[in-house]
């Protein structure tokens, strides 16, 4: 018998939980065997265990308060901006307070998808159905119903902490915003934009491409870029990640690539090499 855990009320001690651990002892000759039995006083233990449990839930249910408080303040801040962009008269100044209201209602609503990944998965965020539902709210958002510009999600099953998936999430919220402001010149310029996800072991491979007009490559490694680019950038750098673009006249695709990924590509044609 091994841990074995009885609880049972003993007079002068009151209510306690003991665990007993129990073996056969040989003697040598033939002799009948005997039972050494083991008895452990664990109801401390059992106690400090409960107390644990319910503090855990307190801190989630003060997060959750906490997270619902934040989105709240960040929706009343985005009002706000909205507000001040349409009094103002300088265009300048009404598209930098526009852009910053879209930020600002990237991050108000990305928690919400966090929190709903992280309950189904119990704590780990499948990456490809949360960015495919952050993908949903920026078209949703950013995307007037008579602007021909799509967004689609593709990608392998893989997971992250909440953590990595909320600078994922901001991540491509930038450069999909990047794509949707350089990309596509014109309100009536058609387009599309995939959100790729790759994964090789503990490795990733996350990739934003749209078919637009293109940028210079190497973007990401000029020492002066704009905010975006710098967001996507001290991103990258916590993730230990690598950004690279390629852009020509098919358009333009940003990778942030993490640790030694290799491509489904790379390795065939490596295992390719080796054959020969």
């Amino acid at each position: 018998m091994e841990d074995y855990e009885v609880e049972h009320e003993f007079p002068g001690l009151g209510h306690r939980t003991m665990c007993l651990n129990a073996r056969k002892v040989f003697y040598k000759g033939g002799a009948g065997t005997t039972i050494l039995l083991g008895i452990e006083d664990v109801t401390a233990q059992r106690l400090l265990a409960v107390e644990k449990d319910d503090l855990l839930r307190q801190k989630d249910v003060l997060l959750d308060e906490l997270q619902h408080r934040v989105a709240n303040s960040l929706q009343i801040i985005a009002s706000i901006i909205m507000m001040k962009s349409r009094a103002v008269n300088s265009d300048e100044t009404r598209r930098h307070l526009q852009d910053a209201h879209k930020r600002v209602m990237s991050v108000a609503t990305m928690p919400q998808y966090l929190h709903a990944s992280a309950a189904r998965g119990g704590g780990a965020i499948d990456v490809v159905p949360y960015l495919t539902k952050l993908c949903e709210a920026i078209a949703h958002s950013m995307i007037s119903d008579d602007r021909p510009i799509s967004i689609k999600v593709t990608g392998e099953d893989g997971s992250a902490t909440s953590k990595q998936a909320e600078s994922i999430g901001l991540i491509v919220t930038e450069l999909v915003m990047n794509a949707l402001k350089h990309a596509f010149p014109g309100d009536k310029t058609a387009g599309h934009i995939i959100v790729g996800y790759e994964t090789a072991g503990s490795d990733w491979k996350l990739s934003v491409s749209d078919d637009g007009i293109g940028k210079p490559d190497g973007v990401f490694a000029q020492p002066k870029s704009g905010l975006g680019t710098g967001i996507v950038k001290a991103l990258s750098q916590q993730l230990k990640a690598k950004v690279e673009t390629e852009s020509g006249h098919g358009g333009t695709t940003v990778s942030v690539t993490h640790a030694t990924f290799a491509t489904k590509e790379d390795k065939a044609a490596e295992a390719l090499r080796q054959a020969s």
